[in-house]
């Protein structure tokens, strides 16, 4: 990619973030993006195909660093149990549950895991590249974890795990303080409950 379509870019998703920031994201245009971007009024259609293309970038930016390094070491250990010591839902929860923690103790975090949520609770699906934006990496560990599993009792597991999540952490500031602990202990043993 260019340095030139790198740099346009950068200012719309900037300007997008300032501006849901400032107000509802479900009440920021594209048009609005664009102008408070400098840009011309095509500009988001043609860097991201859409506003939903736009969020996608926005949130995989942002997001993926922060989960990344909670996510490498229980990756690692969900793949190699013997050499990295052993793998736990607990510790799958945990790795994904504190960075949700830490953003919601920020408007930025905040406004980043509302506009997770109203992207990937209606479809189910995000329109983002990154693996990690999708239900496969999580699924096969907790596979791993639970082979007795049937692999749709895995999918659907993990849906509502995933589900609650975004629940609870997409409209954090309307809510009451959930701590940590019971959420992580909720969702493992959920996710860890005989087969049916």
């Amino acid at each position: 990619m260019s340095d030139e379509i790198s740099s346009t870019r950068d200012r719309l998703l900037a300007a997008a973030e300032r501006l849901f920031l400032s107000k509802d994201p479900d009440q920021v245009s594209i048009r609005a993006i664009n102008a408070e971007a400098g840009l011309n009024p095509g500009a988001v259609h043609y860097h991201f195909g859409s506003r939903e293309g736009l969020i996608a970038a926005l949130l995989e930016r942002e997001l993926i660093p922060v989960w990344a390094d909670h996510l490498a070491p229980v990756v690692r250990r969900s793949e190699r149990p013997d050499e990295d010591g052993p793998f736990s839902v607990e510790d799958l929860i945990t790795a994904i549950v504190e960075p949700f923690e830490e953003l919601v103790r920020t408007e930025k975090g905040r406004m980043l895991c509302h506009l997770l949520a109203r992207t990937a609770l209606p479809q189910w699906r995000m329109p983002a590249s990154s693996p990690w934006f999708s239900s496969a990496p999580f699924e096969v560990m907790l596979g791993r974890a639970m082979p007795e599993l049937p692999v749709s009792e895995i999918s659907e597991r993990w849906r509502l795990a995933f589900v609650l999540l975004l629940k609870v952490y997409g409209n954090a500031s309307n809510r009451p303080a959930i701590r940590p602990e019971t959420v992580i202990a909720f969702l493992t043993a959920g996710l860890t409950a005989p087969a049916r």
